[in-house]
């Protein structure tokens, strides 16, 4: 099979036919390559001594090819998101459909999200407009829920981390991965009354999940199925 050219700037290792990207770590201390496989960013991570040639360090992990093949074989390959690439928002898939003359602006259109000006930088602004429109639906989503509660949110938030998909603050601040936009509705909707939930209990005692199970209108255990079945896929859409 033909390799194309991998479109992310970072340095690459391919594996199969598959490019992976690599993020090289210097380290003062280190007196040998380290090669570790972060499953969760879908990159490769590589120490190496701080003085050491990154050619060599890359050459090396390139010739790792078993041990590289069993890790990423684990999951799923990264996708560079740009014009044509495929990704899912609120559970259904969607294709990029690029246009120079049209509007810079992203626009969902059914199966479609249309976005025009230069190609090199759809997918950044495609990032930019998932987390405009995860921070406008869980804040509004989270403050709906709160008021069924009583409860009073403080301010709302969106990043991405890699290990949790949502936390509360004692001061009452709540703070979202904005990949959740990705997935079906009801995995969103399940996780911002979780955190919502923790406005009165701060533990996941039994009235802790009593009061999820009355604020969210779906299947709470479906959603963090769903979650621990399909989450991880979320994280291999590179944007930049």
């Amino acid at each position: 099979m033909r390799r194309e050219r991998a479109s992310d700037e970072r340095p690459h290792i391919w594996v199969g036919d598959t490019p992976w990207p690599v993020r090289l770590v210097p380290h003062a201390q280190s007196r040998r390559y380290r090669l570790v496989f972060d499953g969760a960013r879908g990159e490769l991570r590589l120490t190496l001594p701080r003085r050491a040639s990154a050619a060599r360090a890359i050459k090396w992990a390139s010739e790792q090819q078993d041990w590289l093949a069993e890790q990423v074989g684990k999951t799923a390959a990264p996708v560079q998101v740009g014009p044509g690439t495929a990704l899912p928002l609120f559970g259904m898939e969607r294709r990029i459909e690029w246009t120079a003359t049209a509007p810079r602006a992203v626009r969902a259109e059914g199966d479609r999200l249309s976005v025009g000006g230069p190609a090199e930088t759809v997918g950044r602004r495609i990032e930019r407009w998932l987390k405009a429109a995860a921070l406008d639906i869980m804040t509004r989503e989270s403050r709906e829920i709160a008021a069924r509660a009583g409860l009073t949110v403080g301010r709302v938030g969106v990043g991405d981390p890699r290990s949790r998909w949502g936390s509360c603050t004692h001061d009452g601040d709540l703070r979202y991965s904005w990949r959740l936009v990705m997935a079906p509705d009801h995995v969103r909707r399940a996780t911002v009354a979780h955190e919502v939930a923790h406005l009165r209990h701060m533990d996941h005692s039994a009235a802790f999940h009593a009061l999820v199970d009355d604020l969210h209108d779906g299947d709470v255990g479906a959603a963090r199925a769903w979650l621990r079945r399909e989450g991880r896929g979320l994280h291999r859409y590179r944007f930049t």
